[in-house]
């Protein structure tokens, strides 16, 4: 990875990351994009996995500072996604629309079935459908709002070669 896609992954992220704290709080739906977790995937499939764990733990880190019930819970998710997306990469590295959406839907799932299980505040029936309904409906706004972003920003993400 060259400076440049560096700085630019970079910037992406940070964009991402202020669309989260600010745009987010003001949509305030049940089933909101998460744009951490996008910030976090894009960057992922960029760097090495450790760098993807690390960067994965500061953001977790930081979206925990904000709840009250479980800290840590978010840092040890977007660590593990973090880091398994950041591997992946090898097997699954193609730039499809299709293919990008479906591992952010999956990347969104896996980020709220580990926040509701390390958490231990739903229980039963309310777990359940709190991971198969609100979860994946989270994951599909999520999907979407991605690649919204993909497609909007693939002139910046894009390599510029010879």
């Amino acid at each position: 990875m060259n400076w440049s896609a560096t700085i630019r992954t970079f910037i992406l992220c940070a964009v991402l990351i202020l669309l989260h704290y600010t745009l987010r709080p003001l949509l305030a739906w049940r089933a909101s994009a998460d744009f951490l977790i996008i910030a976090l995937l894009l960057a992922s499939v960029r760097v090495r996995p450790g760098v993807a764990a690390m960067f994965g733990f500061l953001i977790g880190l930081s979206s925990d500072s904000l709840a009250i019930g479980a800290f840590g819970a978010g840092a040890l998710a977007m660590t593990l996604i973090g880091f398994s997306w950041s591997r992946l990469k090898a097997v699954f590295f193609a730039d499809h629309v299709l293919l990008n959406g479906f591992f952010l839907f999956l990347g969104k799932w896996a980020y709220e079935v580990l926040m509701h299980l390390v958490e231990h505040r739903l229980r039963g029936p309310e777990l359940l459908m709190q991971i198969l309904v609100w979860s994946s409906l989270s994951a599909a706004v999520t999907a979407v709002a991605g690649v919204i972003a993909l497609m909007m920003l693939r002139p910046v993400l894009e390599t510029r070669g010879a």
